[in-house]
């Protein structure tokens, strides 16, 4: 038997990026949803789980941040992309704050978001299926979300931010974003001092 079409839900104002994005995703053979408010997404997902989904940050009533912070709480585990214009860095650091698995900046590669998308529903099932990390022994292991653990086995294997982010599904960028946010938690100054805690379990220096 063959496995199912991945389903993908796409929340966007501008009716021209929902129909670019169905489009793509479709002649890929994803099953597509599109919305044109966060609040009718929400109410969507009340009855039914996409396999990922694709959100604007900038829309009228509940922005795409707003949304992010409804699923957090909702405890959603699905793949969520955020849609960012290029000058919007800040905010879509914010979004992945929240929950969010990656952004994508504008203008995007179709293609490019496709394989992204992909990559992130396949590393899902991999996880699914060997389960969570275990947090290590080490200083603050406790406080990194288990998506920072995942991010922060691949650094202490010696990954590169792309290499890292291939094995993830998300982007370098992605990556970045998180090794800092990592660093900050754990009192790491540089990528040698993070690797040194988590292999010693000895707190930073000074």
């Amino acid at each position: 038997m063959s496995e199912p079409s991945p389903s993908i839900h796409i929340v966007d104002d501008d009716p021209a990026v929902r129909d670019a994005l169905s489009v793509v995703f479709e002649l890929d053979g994803f099953d597509v949803e599109t919305f044109e408010t966060g609040d009718d997404f929400l109410e969507r997902i009340s009855q039914t789980t996409p396999d990922s989904v694709i959100i604007d940050v900038h829309m009228p009533g509940r922005s795409g941040i707003e949304i992010l912070s409804i699923l957090h709480n909702r405890n959603f585990d699905r793949p969520v992309f955020v849609i960012s214009g290029q000058g919007d860095i800040p905010m879509a650091v914010e979004a992945i704050k929240q929950g969010a698995h990656d952004f994508i900046e504008k203008p995007f590669d179709a293609e490019t978001v496709v394989g992204r998308l992909r990559e992130a529903i396949d590393a899902r099932k991999r996880n699914d299926e060997k389960g969570a990390p275990e947090p290590g022994e080490f200083p603050g292991a406790e406080q990194l979300t288990p998506r920072e653990r995942e991010v922060l086995e691949q650094i202490t294997a010696g990954a590169s931010n792309k290499e890292a982010g291939r094995v993830l599904g998300i982007s370098p960028r992605t990556i970045e974003v998180h090794r800092a946010r990592i660093m900050e938690k754990l009192g790491a100054r540089n990528a040698a001092d993070l690797v040194r805690i988590v292999l010693t379990g000895e707190a930073p220096e000074g």
